[in-house]
């Protein structure tokens, strides 16, 4: 099927929806009480709806703003996976083979806000002597 929006065309967006697709058959096999099952389910969710989100708005800050979410989200997937292999609902193998995938949708958001942060940064001064003569009104 070809990609119709804009954002079915970032990486990030399809590995977001790569991890999606990881973590359902987890989500599905753990038990029914733990808070870390819904985190996870839901968390997931917000990184694919944000980035799709995100990418649709037009202001950088807007687009910061909800690329930043969908970065939060793509950490707190890592964080519930850590809490399931520290309550044994989790092998420490198939949590690193997650984590890998979410590293990657991590480093990629934080790519796109440093992109649309619109960050204002100092041209490197010179530090030329006769520069910081002349600057000072004296002659070098």
């Amino acid at each position: 099927m070809p990609a119709q929006f804009d954002h079915e065309r970032l990486k990030v967006y399809q590995e977001a929806l790569r991890f999606v697709v990881w973590a359902s058959p987890i989500i599905e096999d753990l038990p029914g009480k733990l808070a870390a099952k819904d985190q996870l389910d839901r968390a997931s969710t917000s990184v694919v709806l944000n980035l799709a989100e995100g990418n649709g708005k037009r202001s950088h800050p807007d687009r910061c703003r909800y690329f930043d979410i969908a970065r939060g989200s793509g950490v707190e997937c890592a964080a519930c996976l850590d809490v399931l292999v520290a309550r044994n609902k989790l092998a420490p193998e198939l949590a690193r083979d997650g984590k890998a995938i979410l590293l990657e949708v991590v480093s990629m958001t934080a790519g796109l806000i440093a992109r649309f942060s619109g960050e204002v940064h100092e041209e490197r001064a010179s530090y030329d002597a006769a520069e910081s003569h002349d600057q000072l009104g004296e002659k070098a």
